[in-house]
């Protein structure tokens, strides 16, 4: 293509007749196009481009738009330029005779591409094909979700515009490995009085959330192919992150006592991740016997027990029950928390509670993959904590939900009667509801066409021996005036698919 049919084939695009309606800069336009010519092989290397003014003539726009998209072609190295004699496209193609010697691939990959077009990793496939993610995160009644409208943000509000007016540059920063220390340290007295953890500031490594700090441990404990023993039914953005990891996992159920755990299992586990507290889905609490047995299996087959403790510190019925790690004798469990049950998910801050001797690699280990930050938002927490905030935030959202959970028990009872049985009461921000007839996950899809989430009990399991048909419901979200009117769309979802629908 010479310099006139140049011309001539921007003339031709349609966009040219009227520029201003695409409303990209004129300049941004000319050099998408030129740019365009050029990959595409219809401007060769060598070709000399028309000179800024006869261009800017026929194109009706201004020289300086032309010169501003010939000098980034320029910069970018689409073109080159010889002193005062113009502006050549440049040859930009890959050698022929190193692509020779380059085996060409593409041919036998074309059938994994028709049925795969992302072409992603099986990892990544394996990984997707188990997510329980879900874009709803919000109303009735999606598990997990505190009631972000009774956090006090006046309060929230003060402290983080405190914080803004005398930040250092500490606090602008990353920050150091092991995270703000005031926060820590008055991470470790609540944590001491309220979950009976046992734990120096220093064992403290503040994190962006569990996920990332399960992640840590399986990055850090285990190698790709080692085993992990995992709750049947489980929480599944542990198993995600186990799976990402390359773990194998070895599903134990749980009974009424907890996780239970085989006396002599043929592979030893290097890690065992449980929810004690509130047994996630289930809502079992693990019995002072089982924690006994746990703690002693972990140190005979020289395993990390991961405690989650997600959402223990709303407990109903007699005082919080004491944290794993307190209890563990062998100080082989690693404790895992979170503010988003508490405060709000978007908060993104969790941390982790390790062993002296794992400090040092867990800190460096952090910085090194994940950063720090949010330096500003740890130091109005460590106020927020330090001034008693916190403990009246919990005291105060423990009677709210309370009361939430008994309507919701209520209205559950009258309008599902005998189809459901109501377990996991004692503690959390969920209760899970096993029916006797109707198919879960027929229920959830027709709940959810309904506007109600209702997590289906089975899809949490990894054994379909083992697995349960119920729902898994989430109250912290949902105002007292909305569950009435929730649980009769739920119950009509049940009924249907009692009654057949939903089956196609």
């Amino acid at each position: 293509m010479k310099e006139t049919p140049l011309i001539d084939w921007l003339l031709a695009r349609s966009h040219w007749s009227h520029p201003e309606r695409s409303g990209a800069p004129l300049n941004r336009q000319l050099f998408d196009d030129i740019r365009e010519a050029i990959l595409a092989g219809q401007l060769s290397p060598g070709t000399r481009l028309p000179p800024t003014r006869e261009l800017a003539r026929e194109l009706r726009i201004a020289r300086n738009t032309v010169l501003y998209a010939y000098e980034r072609l320029t910069d970018e190295g689409y073109t080159q330029t010889h002193g005062g004699s113009g502006t050549y496209v440049g040859d930009t193609a890959p050698d022929p005779a190193v692509l020779d010697r380059v085996p060409d691939l593409s041919q036998q990959d074309k059938i994994e591409q028709a049925s795969d077009a992302t072409r992603l990793s099986a990892r990544a496939r394996e990984l997707l094909a188990g997510a329980g993610a879900s874009d709803l995160q919000v109303g009735a009644f999606v598990p997990g979700i505190p009631d972000v409208r009774q956090f006090p943000r006046g309060v929230w509000q003060r402290l983080i515009t405190k914080v803004w007016k005398s930040a250092s540059q500490e606090q602008l920063g990353y920050g150091s490995r092991h995270g703000y220390r005031p926060l820590k340290r008055a991470l470790a007295e609540y944590l001491a009085l309220a979950r009976g953890v046992d734990c120096a500031p220093e064992q403290i490594v503040v994190t962006q959330g569990s996920h990332q700090a399960i992640d840590l441990c399986a990055r850090l404990l285990a190698d790709p192919g080692d085993r992990v023993w995992i709750e049947d039914p489980c929480y599944w953005g542990a198993r995600s992150v186990f799976r990402a990891a390359s773990l194998q996992m070895d599903a134990v159920p749980v009974d009424e006592h907890g996780m239970l755990p085989p006396i002599t299992p043929e592979v030893s586990p290097r890690l065992i991740f449980v929810t004690p507290s509130h047994q996630y889905p289930s809502g079992v609490v693990m019995s002072l016997a089982r924690r006994r047995l746990l703690t002693e299996l972990a140190h005979r087959h020289n395993a990390w027990i991961i405690e989650d403790d997600y959402d223990s510190e709303f407990r109903y019925h007699g005082a919080p029950l004491p944290s794993l790690q307190g209890l563990d004798p062998h100080q082989n469990t690693i404790y895992v928390g979170s503010f988003s049950k508490v405060l709000y998910p978007g908060l993104r801050l969790g941390f982790l509670i390790v062993p002296t001797a794992l400090v040092d690699a867990f800190a460096l280990a952090q910085s090194e993959l994940h950063r720090g930050g949010q330096l500003s938002v740890q130091t109005a927490l460590a106020e927020f904590i330090a001034d008693g905030h916190y403990a009246a935030h919990v005291r105060r959202m423990r009677k709210i939900y309370g009361e939430r959970q008994a309507m919701l028990t209520q209205e559950l009872r009258r309008k599902l009667g005998d189809e459901a049985e109501i377990v996991g009461t004692d503690t959390g921000l969920h209760l899970t509801v096993v029916l006797r007839h109707a198919n879960d996950q027929l229920v959830s899809r027709c709940a959810l066409a309904h506007g109600v989430v209702a997590r289906p009990l089975s899809s949490y399991y990894a054994s379909p021996l083992r697995s349960q048909n119920g729902l898994v419901l989430g109250y912290g979200g949902v105002s007292d005036q909305e569950i009435p009117a929730a649980v009769g769309k739920l119950a009509t979802a049940v009924e249907l698919v009692n009654q057949g629908f939903g089956k196609d």
